[in-house]
């Protein structure tokens, strides 16, 4: 009976990324994330990252071809690595114990399999690279587009803040000036105020002193 996917893929994962040895005393950590792990310091670039590890034995084990091949042979290999052997001699005893597994007695069969895996990986490979292209297309576009946008709009604001200083500017000369002819006006029209008071005295005057004279001659 085939194993579950999430089990196989688990199985995969462990042909490919070594277990970190555990403190004394200490459970061994899981082969691969939870959703329940904490959260970790980011990774610098290009180092190996246990995210990318799972889903790239998780396409493996969807992809996994029926019968024993390359990962039947690969997990036989892996039980011999702690054992003190030769590279040869690893190699040797686990395509033995492939074959006793019912496995292809054909060299051919491991090799097949194994670049069609390659090929497997290489697609999602393809598929990863296209879809981070669109990713970087639509977000970092976006943000230019957003960075473009303030540009201008505070190039707008720079303008207008200079209009706005040259208006404050000449407001401010101009109320220099508006001082200095309130004075002037003012003086005038205190000047004119008061030569017409002085004007209409001496009228009215000369009019008060014309009656006086009328009634005290002509009578």
């Amino acid at each position: 009976m085939p194993e579950p996917d999430d089990s196989l893929g688990r199985k995969i994962l462990g042909f490919f990324i070594k277990d970190e040895p555990a403190a004394p005393g200490q459970p061994a950590p899981p082969q691969a994330p939870t959703s329940a792990a904490p959260a970790q310091a980011p990774l610098p670039p290009g180092s190996l990252d246990a995210r990318f590890a799972e889903h790239f034995a998780n396409v493996l084990a969807k992809n996994n071809l029926p019968g024993p091949d390359y990962f039947e042979f690969r997990e036989a290999l892996r039980g011999l690595a702690g054992l003190e052997l030769s590279e040869s001699k690893q190699f040797q005893a686990a395509w033995a114990s492939f074959k006793a597994l019912g496995g292809s007695t054909d060299v051919a069969q491991l090799t097949n399999t194994a670049n069609q895996y390659l090929t497997v990986l290489s697609q999602d490979r393809e598929a990863f690279g296209k879809s981070v292209e669109t990713a970087i297309a639509e977000r970092v576009g976006g943000l230019q587009n957003e960075q473009q946008k303030l540009q201008g709009e505070n190039e707008a604001l720079a303008r207008q803040l200079t209009e706005i200083q040259q208006r404050i500017a000449a407001n401010a000369e101009r109320l220099t000036a508006i001082g200095g002819e309130i004075t002037e006006q003012s003086g005038k029209l205190q000047q004119n105020r008061q030569n017409y008071e002085a004007t209409y005295s001496q009228f009215t005057q000369q009019i008060r002193d014309d009656l006086a004279k009328i009634t005290q001659h002509l009578r």
